[in-house]
């Protein structure tokens, strides 16, 4: 026992914690002062150092980042025993660290060791961001012993395969940059100076480019267990059990579950923006819970700004002073009525809480951002009941209409040597090649992998754009996006992306308008008919496919155009397909693929938009 230096906490350091296999994971355990008795327990599993600090641990009113041993001091003073663990591998834990490995069951470990010490009442919460919320799904999928209450902030996999390591069968780029960083950071490099400068000397500019890393011949040969992890996920690119385990997939587990109140809380420019709805929506529908959805127009845990890249969404965008007083106060309020029995503020009411995005004056804020606006709703479900789907036709001129389409076609040309960059969207960890949130969709100087500094991405040959004409009235779209698309390629193999903008015309903060990307999605489409076994393309045959989009809430204002970007790149965001049909983690000499879009068919090419009956604006 070491003294705190934190009035009225006790801090018991360095506690290792035995797992089935023998490894000991550090937790350092935070406890009221002068209360002997068990009380409800709060445990925070992180692979990112229990005692540094997390960039979202801040509150509008205080944007400088509480470092977590202060998060649970602070809980620790009401009430709570707060336990920081690191996970398998990582600083003082014991055992090597395999990205989402172990999870499940070193959770679960944890909670049965949790549940045996004289302090703990038999009422365990779990909380934490990003991977601290992917740990719990994991833990919760084997129902641990005395897990009470959760609240998992953007992440916590509905499915990994699915959307967070792969989506639509192409893979997640993010899982590069997180390697290179991290690798450096590990234990072994820590206490190795030669091979963190062996890390350190390279550039991942240098090597997003190599398609695939191979083991011993990639910029993290000098970390073989980041080396084969990076090397293992991108050849796994089929459906198989391995995809399935309760680390990578609740949606598998459902059966088994916790039936814990649970929140799943992210963002629209966020990577877990699907998971969290998605993991609402089954689970809320076969729990007792309560089951609560927060959705912000965030990127990946800022949620006390009130922006998201190059866009601004009104004072009124932030968690604080909206949902609750800060985040600190969401989650006390959460586990002081669902963990610990206590009166407390019922900030969650509704089922689900969300950010309507739109609406703004459109000008260009102080800050150099476009004010698109917004407003916080709640709902009793998701996606709400009385959403009409309205089918938007695409048409061989470009058009997007609720009107028949004429039989036509209409093609882009995808060469992989020349990808179209990424810009904005939902992305984590993509530093430094890659930027969350809303952008206009045009080159700049600054991006990665742009050629043509200004150039609209409506204007590249390797886009379609189909639009409407400019609204007569407002129109708001909430929830998940599908495409239904008719479309042939000259190549076995091929990607389509689909991109979901809201197009504000022509102003005198924007000359040339302004196309704000709102939510993505892609399928390689050997994957087409199921991810369990890819079937190639007969070059010139047309296919039927369906393209799920990240869900978005937006209102598009009169006079703006929802517009549909068609395109078979987007990065670094995702690996670019080279057209040859080979399976991931293998090389090949890449193709330039002409693909085609068909219209008029039975089948007929539409975006499909859930349509809010009375929007506002």
């Amino acid at each position: 026992m070491t003294a705190s230096g934190l009035t009225g906490v006790r801090i018991q350091r360095d506690v290792m914690i035995s797992m089935r296999d023998g490894v000991r994971l550090a937790a350092d355990i935070y406890r009221p002062a002068g209360i002997e008795g068990p009380l409800p327990v709060l445990l925070e599993r992180t692979p990112y150092d229990r005692r540094g600090t997390s960039h979202a641990d801040c509150t509008a009113a205080d944007p400088v980042p509480r470092s977590k041993p202060e998060m649970a001091a602070a809980f620790a003073a009401q009430g709570y025993v707060y336990v920081l663990q690191d996970c398998r591998g990582r600083y003082g834990s014991e055992g090597g660290f395999t990205k989402y490995a172990n999870e499940a069951e070193d959770g679960f470990d944890t909670l049965s060791w949790l549940m045996a010490q004289p302090w703990c009442d038999g009422r365990i919460g779990t909380l934490g961001l990003s991977y601290s919320a992917h740990v719990q799904a994991a833990a919760a999928c084997l129902n641990p012993p005395g897990l009470a209450a959760m609240f998992m902030d953007s992440g916590g996999f509905s499915s990994a395969f699915h959307s967070g390591v792969r989506q639509g069968g192409a893979f997640e780029l993010k899982q590069l940059t997180w390697a290179v960083k991290h690798a450096r950071l590990a234990p072994a490099s820590l206490a190795d100076p030669a091979r963190r400068a062996a890390l350190e000397a390279e550039d991942v500019r240098d090597w997003i480019g190599v398609n695939p890393w191979r083991i011993g011949g990639s910029p993290l040969s000098a970390a073989p267990e980041y080396d084969a992890f990076v090397a293992g996920m991108w050849a796994r690119e089929t459906l198989t059990d391995f995809w399935r385990a309760p680390d990578f997939c609740s949606a598998c587990h459902d059966d088994t579950f916790t039936d814990a109140p649970m929140v799943f809380m992210s963002s629209w420019y966020d990577p877990y923006a699907l998971s969290a709805t998605e993991n609402f929506n089954r689970l809320s529908r076969c729990k007792q819970g309560p089951v609560r959805l927060v959705m912000g127009p965030w990127t990946h845990g800022q949620r006390s700004v009130t922006w998201a890249g190059d866009v601004d969404f009104g004072p009124g965008a932030t968690l604080d002073g909206q949902i609750a007083p800060d985040y600190v106060a969401l989650r006390r309020a959460w586990f002081d009525r669902h963990l610990a029995g206590r009166e407390a503020p019922d900030y969650l009411a509704a089922p689900v809480t969300l950010f309507v995005m739109g609406g703004g004056s459109g000008r260009r804020t102080a800050e150099g951002r476009l004010d698109h606006g917004g407003r916080w709703r709640t709902q009793t479900d998701w996606p709400a009941t009385d959403n009409r789907l309205v089918d938007y036709q695409l048409h061989s001129d470009g058009r997007l209409a609720v009107a028949p389409a004429a039989t036509g076609t209409c093609s882009w040309r995808h060469d992989p040597s020349d990808p179209v960059p990424t810009t904005g969207g939902a992305v984590a960890s993509g530093a430094p090649l890659m930027e969350a949130g809303g952008y206009d969709q045009r080159e700049t100087a600054e991006m990665f992998g742009a050629t043509r500094p200004g150039r609209a991405f409506s204007e590249r040959d390797d886009v379609l754009v189909f639009q409407t004409g400019p609204l007569t009235e407002a129109v708001e779209v909430v929830g998940p996006i599908t495409a239904y698309l008719s479309v042939s390629s000259s190549a076995v193999d091929t990607d389509v992306m689909i991109k979901l903008i809201d197009v504000y015309p022509p102003s005198d903060d924007y000359p040339e308008g302004y196309a704000l990307n709102l939510t993505h999605g892609v399928l390689r489409l050997r994957f087409r008919d199921g991810f369990d076994v890819p079937r190639l393309m007969v070059p010139g045959d047309v296919y039927d496919v369906e393209i799920q989009a990240f869900p978005t809430a937006n209102l598009f204002a009169a006079g703006h155009r929802i517009r549909l970007d068609v395109a078979s790149s987007n990065f670094p965001h995702f690996d670019v397909n080279p057209g040859t049909g080979v399976a991931a983690g293998e090389s090949s000499a890449p193709v330039v693929a002409i693909n085609r879009i068909h219209t008029g068919r039975a089948a007929s090419s539409r975006l499909v938009l859930p349509i809010s009956p009375r929007p506002a604006g």
